[in-house]
């Protein structure tokens, strides 16, 4: 998985991609529209860097890639990252655009093309066989979104895991609060961890005062529906032997592409006479999606069961392969994130974070119409390194 010059044993390196994978997640567009922004612009006023680590909890190599959608972005859009290791960077106060990794990889010396001459350079995420991307990742890839000034007075930050791009690696976010409005942290870091190896394991970003909601322990071998993954097992027999395609053994990293990469068509992605949340429907993906990634953006029309807001400030910092089930914040803590969106942290949103409560996701979706956002918006070591195998 060397970034120059190591060959890739994925056969589905060069697979077609739709000409729709840029617009496959509407989460920023429909912000920028909400709120009368344009992608490319920049507000003079943020001058202030704001932090984004992005960390490497992976077995293996990885290269993180960033696009910018409003503000100063960092000054690289995609680098290589080794396992366990973290990078910083830096972007303005009203940075908006997306963080995501891609998988298996191989450079040329500098960087510009893939090094076998194709047209990929990476099995998942690849941005046109650059590393330093200037476009957005092919799918499959588990993206975080955020928009960091917004709303009707850009005091809110909204964010997301989206899973509207498909799968690829598990994802958590870290909020690092600002201390002038400190908020609980179970409130305010999501995570999506659809891999079984990480899944199983015990969280590395637990709390004992303010403990994350988790979802419980489930089969995370199958969730992807068999005709969505990026590189299918082989058939017995040559798939003529009648064995259902959910009985078939997946390797550990099952890449998984979401029902529009794979299709293309406007059901699908919610496009042409789909558009509207009306006529864009949930299917087997994303009701999956969902079960396994609680907190996580499926589709389109996502919106309200999937976004986050608080007040702007502070930093993030995005982990790829954390461990851990993955989060279930906003369907236990969604009244009391409907109050911290409007700008205050009560006592009481404290005292419910630290002993519990079960919730909706409807004090979120409300604080989109107030809060400014208008419209939706042993055992385990040999698994890992079978895990690494298949990589």
């Amino acid at each position: 998985m060397s970034a120059h010059g190591q060959s890739t044993s994925s056969s589905q390196k060069n697979h077609s991609t739709p000409a729709s994978r840029r617009a496959l997640s509407s989460f920023l567009l429909l912000l920028a529209a909400a709120t009368g922004l344009e992608a490319g612009g920049h507000n003079a006023t943020a001058d202030a860097g704001i932090p984004i680590k992005i960390t490497n909890s992976c077995p293996a190599t990885i290269w993180p890639a960033l696009a910018t959608q409003e503000g100063r972005g960092p000054t690289t859009h995609g680098f290589e990252l080794a396992p366990k290791s973290s990078r910083e960077l830096s972007v303005s106060q009203d940075w908006q655009g997306r963080v995501w990794a891609r998988t298996n990889c191989s450079f040329n010396a500098d960087g510009t093309a893939a090094s076998d001459g194709g047209r990929q350079a990476c099995d998942t995420g690849d941005c046109d066989g650059v590393l330093d991307c200037l476009v957005t990742g092919n799918p499959p890839a588990t993206l975080f979104e955020i928009a960091l000034q917004s709303g009707a007075n850009k005091t809110n930050s909204f964010y997301d895991i989206s899973l509207v791009d498909g799968y690829n690696l598990p994802l958590s976010l870290t909020h690092l609060p600002d201390p002038r409005l400190p908020i609980p942290p179970n409130l305010t870091n999501p995570s999506c961890i659809a891999t079984p190896p990480f899944s199983s394991a015990l969280s590395e970003n637990a709390n004992a005062t303010y403990p994350t909601p988790r979802t419980q322990t489930q089969d995370l071998t199958r969730w992807c529906p068999f005709p969505l993954l990026l590189q299918p097992p082989a058939k017995p027999g040559g798939g003529a032997f009648p064995l259902p395609d959910d009985h078939i053994p997946r390797p550990p990293f099952s890449p998984c592409l979401s029902p529009c990469a794979a299709t293309g068509s406007d059901s699908d992605c919610c496009t042409g006479s789909h558009s509207t949340a009306s006529t864009c429907s949930p299917g087997l993906y994303s009701h999956n999606a969902k079960r396994v990634c609680p907190d996580a953006y499926s589709f389109a029309y996502d919106d309200g069961k999937s976004t986050f807001s608080i007040p702007s400030g502070g930093g993030w910092e995005v982990t790829f392969c954390p461990e851990g089930p993955s989060s279930d914040i906003l369907g236990t803590f969604g009244e009391e994130l409907g109050v911290v969106a409007g700008g205050v942290v009560t006592e009481e949103v404290w005292r419910v974070a630290r002993e519990g409560k079960k919730g909706g996701v409807e004090g979120i979706a409300a604080a989109g119409g107030k809060g400014g956002r208008e419209g939706s918006l042993g055992a385990l070591v040999v698994v890992v390194c079978v895990w690494v195998l298949f990589w």
